[in-house]
């Protein structure tokens, strides 16, 4: 019998959207604060099914088993501005009750062969059918803004060659990655300085849209009170 994949992956779908959601409102709520939020942005997919027959293929994934020996059908990839962020993001996780921690790859500190940098939490994440409850697996990527576009090209280029780079290739791709790490490392050299100017930059807004919502309200007041000279004329005037 065929698998029917829509509904397959329908758990899988709303897991997603509920994890993003999530983890943009705890973003929300370090603006909220103020504070410097370790969290940039969020994104999140479903493995299309085509990927997903390729990797059982290339994993001898039976179908029974692909619920628990699947680890990314569910995706989300956390950004951050600071190399510090990805273990404050991951110190989040593992703190939250609405999620359990099944696994951690540190990608970062120890990368692959290739230079991908990247930390990985493999979560048990509990969705509510109709009926009753589902638990999910899903698998969480936490990088900076410079190893997602490293990742990115890496990912492209893999379809290109499929895994088998030239030698050339390869070693251009190690040495972007370092030097990608490496502007991560001086950017966390000078994190303070980034928050501070970030800071500024963001109070200096709020107070240009307060100036801007304050000088709106007077203009409505002002001809919310003042008639058309029309309306003043007189019978005779008219």
């Amino acid at each position: 019998m065929e698998k029917n994949w829509s509904e397959f992956l329908m758990p899988y779908n709303q897991a997603v959207d509920e994890l993003k959601l999530k983890f943009r409102a705890v973003r929300k709520q370090y603006q909220t604060m103020g504070e410097h939020s370790p969290i940039e942005f969020v994104t999140g997919r479903v493995k299309p099914v085509n990927s997903i027959i390729e990797k059982m293929q290339r994993r001898y994934i039976r179908e029974e088993l692909l619920e628990t020996d699947m680890q990314d059908i569910a995706g989300v990839r956390i950004m951050v501005q600071f190399v510090d962020d990805i273990y404050e993001v991951a110190n989040l996780i593992r703190q939250r009750e609405d999620m359990r921690v099944l696994e951690e790859r540190d990608y970062v500190s120890n990368s692959k062969p290739s230079g991908y940098r990247s930390y990985h939490i493999v979560v048990e994440y509990p969705i509510q059918l109709l009926d009753h409850e589902k638990k999910i697996l899903a698998e969480i990527q936490v990088r900076t803004l410079s190893m997602n576009f490293w990742a990115t090209i890496e990912h492209s280029l893999n379809y290109k060659y499929q895994g088998e780079f030239p030698e050339d290739i390869s070693t251009r791709l190690k040495r972007t990655a370092e030097a990608s790490f490496m502007l991560d490392q001086e950017m966390s050299e000078i994190r303070e300085e980034v928050q501070e100017a970030q800071r500024i930059y963001a109070a200096g807004q709020a107070e240009n849209k307060q100036i801007t919502n304050d000088h709106s309200t007077k203009e409505r007041s002002e001809n919310q009170t003042t008639k058309p000279l029309d309306d003043n004329k007189t019978d005779g005037d008219k």
